[in-house]
């Protein structure tokens, strides 16, 4: 019985050693224990740098004057569209401020707006 136990323990030995050594040789991570690892991920090539490499600079970001010109041409667009009425309301008279000031009638009860009310307060 004690010769075929130590047979196991150097069998297992000599498979330890022998898995260490091919691990060193060939560069591989040894992982007995199956435990998660991220050298996966780590030893794929890194491909960033090509990546960024291959598109060409971006001059509009770094040009003032393209930057200026951009920010022109939105203003007189604009700048025209409040000419023809169909800018962008003022703060607090879009469609979410009426929305919230709209109230009851007390005399009639269909909503109403705010400036409706004071009207009617008025008269």
């Amino acid at each position: 019985m004690s010769s075929s136990s130590l047979k196991n323990v150097l069998a297992t030995a000599v498979m330890t050693g022998v898995n260490k050594a091919r691990a060193r040789i060939f560069g591989h991570v040894l992982n007995p224990t199956g435990q998660r690892s991220p050298h996966k991920i780590l030893r794929k090539k890194h491909i960033g740098d090509k990546v960024s490499e291959w598109y060409p600079h971006d001059i509009k970001k770094d040009d003032p004057l393209f930057m200026a010109q951009q920010q022109q041409e939105r203003l007189s667009k604009l700048e025209m569209l409040k000419r023809r009425g169909k800018g962008p309301p003022k703060k607090g008279q879009g469609k979410r401020a009426a929305k919230r000031l709209s109230l009851a009638c007390p005399f009639c009860g269909r909503d109403v707006s705010l400036n409706e009310v004071e009207l009617i307060g008025r008269s």
